[in-house]
């Protein structure tokens, strides 16, 4: 044998007819003279030969024009012309053929499936029995040329397995077609699907799911049990079978995977709207404004409207500041919550302070300086008597004393704040 991949294809292969043919009742004659029969079947110039006689029977192709509908293949006067895309691969970020390496899939009689197996070894350098016969190799030219086969007749034998790319295309009326205007004319587009690509997306889905590594770290969960690796799940998973209870009628590979393939979702995102928005230019503008904290400054607009001035007032007074502060510092929270999936550095115009008191990246900063916190607290301040002045317009006029009344409270809540 040359190669083996070869050898052990026909090993199997005659282990298999054997097993077959083979019955306990057969003397030892009998099981000799079919040992002598299968070594005959199974040489190499013998069904090499037999093969390439039968190879046209089956058609390999990576869009079987079946996945469509299941007789599309054969036309009232011709068959469907087998597609095999040999796309370039590139760096195009896009799931298409070329770009995932995929095996080849066939279709046609199934009685021909060993010859399809044949064609698909893997040779030593990595490349598929047919490439080399393809490419007319040197690997090629000797196994075919053995035992006084003639080398062209079997290569056409072969090769009529991939269809013969001079001759008219032909497609089906049971293959969606789409009409693209060209000028006066147009092209005729037969929409096939990637069989290998649906396969290889399913294995690597069930590799995801149901690979052992999966299976343990699954149980490791249920069990609460600690563990240094994850692994994913895949939600809303829809799986589409082709064939029905005669999946071998669509492909090779279809039949392989038992008819069945999965589909991941493809629906466009849900779209929610943000209740928590961090802030472009100002938080004081933007993520808190007097109006979402209306009661309180109302409650402060009657204290201030009040003739007599004594302690409860004041307290009053001081009370309704400190509920201000408070709801700073929640949305304050909120605003960090949401601060690494919202915040761009290009697009923001925060003041620097506002950066070091929202951004989890100047946390360091935060915690050790100062200087930062004292701008947040004459800015905190500041809004609070804008507030109380929206509200109150010109009845009342506020001095550099309610100011610094309501910085103190503010400084009272410099560590929360930080």
């Amino acid at each position: 044998m040359i190669n083996k991949a070869i050898s052990d294809f026909f090993d199997e292969r005659k282990e298999s007819w054997i097993k077959k043919n083979q019955n306990p009742s057969m003397s030892d004659e009998e099981v000799f003279a079919l040992q002598e029969k299968c070594n005959e079947i199974f040489s190499l110039g013998v069904w090499l030969s037999n093969a390439a006689k039968r190879a046209g029977q089956m058609s390999m192709a990576t869009h079987p024009c079946t996945f469509s509908h299941p007789s599309a293949r054969k036309n009232k006067n011709a068959y469907v012309t087998s597609i095999i895309a040999e796309n370039t691969s590139a760096t195009d970020g896009l799931l298409r053929s070329g770009n995932v390496t995929v095996e080849r899939d066939a279709l046609g009689n199934a009685a021909v499936l060993d010859v399809y197996k044949f064609l698909s070894l893997q040779m030593e350098d990595t490349q598929t029995l047919m490439s080399h016969i393809e490419q007319e190799s040197e690997l090629a030219k000797r196994l075919l040329s053995e035992h006084g086969n003639d080398y062209d007749t079997l290569r056409d034998g072969f090769m009529s397995m991939i269809g013969d790319s001079t001759q008219e295309v032909v497609t089906s009326s049971k293959i969606k077609q789409v009409y693209f205007p060209v000028d006066d004319d147009y092209h005729q587009l037969s929409i096939l699907s990637n069989s290998g690509l649906i396969f290889h997306l399913k294995k690597r889905i069930d590799t995801i799911r149901f690979s052992k590594e999966v299976k343990e770290l699954r149980e490791k969960k249920r069990k609460n049990m600690p563990s240094d690796e994850g692994f994913y799940e895949l939600y809303d998973l829809t799986t589409i079978g082709y064939g029905g209870t005669k999946p071998q009628n669509i492909s090779v590979l279809n039949n392989q995977n038992g008819g069945k393939a999965h589909l991941l979702r493809s629906m466009p995102p849900m779209i929610e709207k943000r209740s928590i928005r961090f802030p472009k230019r100002d938080f004081f503008r933007e993520s808190i404004r007097p109006f979402d904290v209306k009661d309180t400054f109302h409650a402060l607009h009657t204290i201030f409207k009040t003739d007599y001035n004594n302690v409860n007032i004041r307290d009053g007074k001081y009370y309704r500041y400190q509920q201000l502060i408070d709801r700073i510092v929640e949305r304050m929270w909120d605003v960090r919550s949401v601060a690494d999936s919202q915040y761009f550095e290009g697009t923001s115009q925060l003041a620097g302070y506002q950066k070091i008191w929202l951004l989890d990246s100047f946390t360091k900063q935060r915690e050790s300086e100062d200087n930062w916190l004292d701008e947040l607290c004459d800015e905190i301040a500041r809004w609070v008597l804008a507030g109380c002045e929206k509200g109150l317009k010109k009845s009342y006029i506020f001095g550099s004393a309610e100011l610094q009344d309501i910085r103190n409270i503010v400084e009272a809540n410099k560590e929360v704040l930080r």
